[in-house]
């Protein structure tokens, strides 16, 4: 297992997608490609996180829908998942945490909406939570300028908490 080059910073997201079934790496497909610019923005780069998940199978893809993309992991799934998770927190003993996607902020702080977790931080156990929307071009989260702007917030906090170096000035795109 390749670590990061700082194990101080920790993304939880949902599964692995279909894409990640195929290369066998986190976020490889288009949710990666705007994950990293996120990181870019926050003045990190993808080697700087330990990228995690709540369940480590892909779940399957969803049947229908206006934009398809992958079914969410069942409780089952994740119940059988949560040591691994427990484990990582233990080996790598993150101080910033960032929950990225409606389930890792519902598993990790017991928030059911986007809109009242990202933008803002919170502080448990000592580990300080950045929640992040999931960066998949599905979720139309993002289309509203409030929660772009809850994005801004976030990714200012992100860099301002976890970025090496002093904080620059900068605008964030979405």
């Amino acid at each position: 297992m390749d670590l990061p080059k700082r194990t101080g910073l920790l993304l939880v997201a949902q599964a692995p997608g279909s894409t990640e079934v195929v290369t066998r790496l986190p976020f490889t497909g288009p949710a990666g490609k705007r994950l990293a610019g996120w990181f870019e923005q926050a003045g990190l780069s993808r080697e700087d996180v330990y990228l995690s998940a709540v369940c480590r199978c892909f779940p399957g893809k969803a049947k229908g829908g206006t934009h398809g993309g992958d079914l969410p992991p069942s409780r089952a799934m994740i119940h059988n998942c949560r040591p691994h998770l427990l484990r990582e927190f233990e080996l790598l003993q993150p101080k910033v945490v960032v929950p990225a996607g409606g389930l890792a902020i519902k598993e990790l702080l017991g928030i059911t909406r986007l809109s009242e977790a990202v933008g803002e931080t919170f502080e448990r156990g000592g580990i300080v939570y950045v929640p992040l929307p999931h960066p998949s071009g599905a979720s139309t989260w993002l289309n509203a300028p409030e929660n772009k702007e809850r994005l801004h917030r976030a990714l200012a906090a992100l860099r301002e908490r976890a970025a090496p170096g002093e904080p620059e000035n900068g605008s964030f795109s979405v």
